[in-house]
């Protein structure tokens, strides 16, 4: 177990993940190797009434904190496949990309979500809504096994059949009940599929949105697909037939033939031409590049919301307010639900009802947090008709507000394996602790 205080060399570099616009400054990190070193860190700092945090490759930081035990699992990186059982068993610093390259050569793909350098754990404990989602379900809803460590200092392993209460709370209620170590996942039988993304530009995006939206009424749940709408940057690394354009980019992932999939986008190619288009036949080891999310790490700030449906009238007024006028760059994606999606599972993954995820997403350099705070009011209080909740995934930096994560039954249930497993509170530093339930441990 390697440890690190402040002002140890090494310090600011094991803190170091994606998100680069809030701090971490924790009094100790902990730089676990496996379980065991996990326990001791935890029992370390429930002895001393510190608050823990974990943290991986740092996507999905709450926001910013100081003091207290914070766990890195970076190091702990095994990735084993069983392709009989079709499983993987992956440890709690994992990425999605080591997955898809370890499951590929059995035919396998797990349900990981677009961006290959996002931890696997952390993302599958916020449910998980991946590139195939309408066909499978949440990558949640493919979790065997979840190996955690509690606050009392205990490891276990718990299935839906052995502690499935607290199996079902942490699938979807993230690492607010302990430190999570390891998990088996299922795997799809998914070598290939057609997918990519078409980008259209300036005056062709509100008939892109509009037509989009229609469409995704008529596709099987074999394909899965999001709509985002930005001003692209005017930045040397972009493609320069896009540079500084207002753009709809539609990503599409279908598990059927070339052939179909062609049909099934032709109501998509008829809007008008396309300023990009990679929709083909791809090696499933290649489905990053469907929406290929930026790699290198940035300052950012992002909150979502569930939709029951979104009228092309709300669309517009969405886009409005984060277009090309807005005063805050912003990038707007939707993404489409139900499917597979839709299906109760015994985990705690809220919101099943929604239609759609809209997301909005803005840097932060030379942005002011309040500005981006203040913009994203208006625009949830225009969906706030057809809002069910909120999505933990896709909630960047705004870990100080736990409202709408969970409908109220799911709150409560939460709130309960809370007080069991952690009363004291310990992973507060984990999206909320009893916050982000919306309730006390008791139900109040």
């Amino acid at each position: 177990m390697i440890t690190y205080r402040p002002g140890d060399a090494g310090y600011d570099a094991e803190l170091a993940g994606f998100q680069t616009g809030f701090a971490l400054r924790p009094d100790l990190v902990v730089a676990a190797t496996d379980a065991d070193d996990v326990r001791r860190a935890v029992a370390y700092a429930a002895g001393r009434g510190l608050p823990v945090g974990v943290h991986a490759t740092g996507h999905g930081l709450p926001g910013a904190a100081e003091g207290g035990v914070l766990v890195s699992t970076r190091r702990m990186d095994g990735v084993t496949i069983d392709p009989e059982a079709r499983t993987a068993r992956i440890e709690a610093g994992v990425r999605w990309g080591q997955v898809v390259e370890a499951a590929a050569p059995y035919g396998l793909a797990p349900l990981n979500g677009s961006a290959p350098g996002v931890g696997a754990v952390s993302y599958t404990l916020g449910g998980g809504l991946g590139i195939l989602a309408r066909e499978f379900g949440y990558a949640a809803d493919h979790v065997r096994a979840v190996e955690v460590v509690t606050a009392d200092g205990e490891r276990r392993r718990v299935t839906a059949q052995s502690g499935a209460e607290l199996y079902g709370a942490l699938l979807g209620g993230g690492h607010t009940l302990g430190v999570v170590t390891a998990m088996e996942v299922g795997l799809v039988p998914v070598a290939r599929l057609y997918g990519g993304s078409l980008v259209f530009a300036d005056g062709l995006v509100d008939d892109a949105v509009r037509t989009y939206l229609e469409w995704t009424r008529t596709v099987p749940v074999t394909l899965t697909s999001a709509l985002s709408v930005m001003v692209v940057p005017d930045v040397p690394f972009v493609p320069a037939p896009l540079r500084g354009r207002y753009t709809a980019s539609v990503r599409v992932a279908y598990t059927g033939g070339a052939a179909e999939g062609e049909r099934l986008v032709a109501p998509l190619r008829a809007v008008g031409a396309a300023v990009e288009d990679s929709l083909r036949e791809m090696p499933y080891t290649e489905s990053a590049t469907i929406h290929s999310d930026p790699e290198q790490p940035h300052a950012y700030y992002g909150e979502s919301v569930m939709v029951r449906e979104l009228p092309v009238a709300d669309a517009r007024r969405l886009l409005t307010l984060t277009g090309p006028r807005s005063p805050v760059w912003t990038v707007t994606q939707i993404r489409h639900l139900g499917g597979a999606l839709a299906e109760d599972r015994p985990n705690a993954v809220p919101h099943r009802d929604a239609r759609f995820l809209v997301q909005v997403l803005s840097g932060l350099d030379g942005t002011d947090v309040g500005a981006v705070r203040q913009r994203y009011e208006e625009v949830f209080a225009a969906l706030a008709h057809v809002t069910t909740g909120r999505s933990l995934n896709f909630s960047f930096a705004a870990g100080d507000r736990g409202e709408g994560l969970y409908d109220a039954e799911t709150a409560k249930r939460l709130a309960r394996v809370k007080e069991q497993y952690d009363p004291a509170n310990l992973f507060s530093r984990n999206y909320g602790g009893y916050g982000s339930y919306g309730v006390s441990p008791s139900g109040r």
